[in-house]
């Protein structure tokens, strides 16, 4: 298993590495999208990078997010009628969010594999399978809807 601080160090020289400057702001931001156990808002990144470096601002985060995402540390999706959220990069994946307890899961992105090439072979459309959020009902809430019947 790979330790969080070599994560870190390692998206530190991603970002020298593409000739940017690795700041304080830069690498806390790093250290919260590592520690995270999911996704994250840009306004929850804020505040945990702001309880460790309490004068970055919100808009530093913003412009932090962009650049990992310029740089493709970080992307982020859109699930349901919600802010984007932000992970890092890693295997495509998509998700499945739950219309009545807003639970999210990530699922495989082979699972888009069929739908993405009837999009491409019928419209000439590009599926970006990292932005790919359906919704629908969880098992827990059917079962719930279910007993309540």
């Amino acid at each position: 298993m790979v330790e969080p601080q070599s994560d870190v160090d390692e998206i530190v020289s991603a970002i020298r590495g593409a000739d940017r400057r690795a700041t304080v702001a830069k690498r806390t931001v790093a250290e919260v999208l590592v520690a995270a156990q999911g996704h994250l808002t840009a306004d929850e990144i804020t505040h945990e990078v702001q309880k460790r470096q309490p004068d970055v601002s919100p808009s530093t985060v913003y412009r932090i997010l962009e650049e990992f995402e310029t740089l493709q540390i970080v992307v982020h999706a859109h699930l349901d009628q919600h802010a984007a959220v932000y992970h890092l990069a890693g295997a495509v994946h998509g998700h499945l969010t739950c219309e009545q307890c807003g639970a999210t899961f990530e699922i495989p992105a082979a699972h888009f594999d069929v739908l993405s090439k009837d999009l491409q072979k019928t419209f000439g459309f590009l599926l970006d399978r990292h932005h790919v959020a359906v919704t629908g009902t969880c098992a827990y809430c059917q079962d719930q809807r279910r007993v309540h019947q």
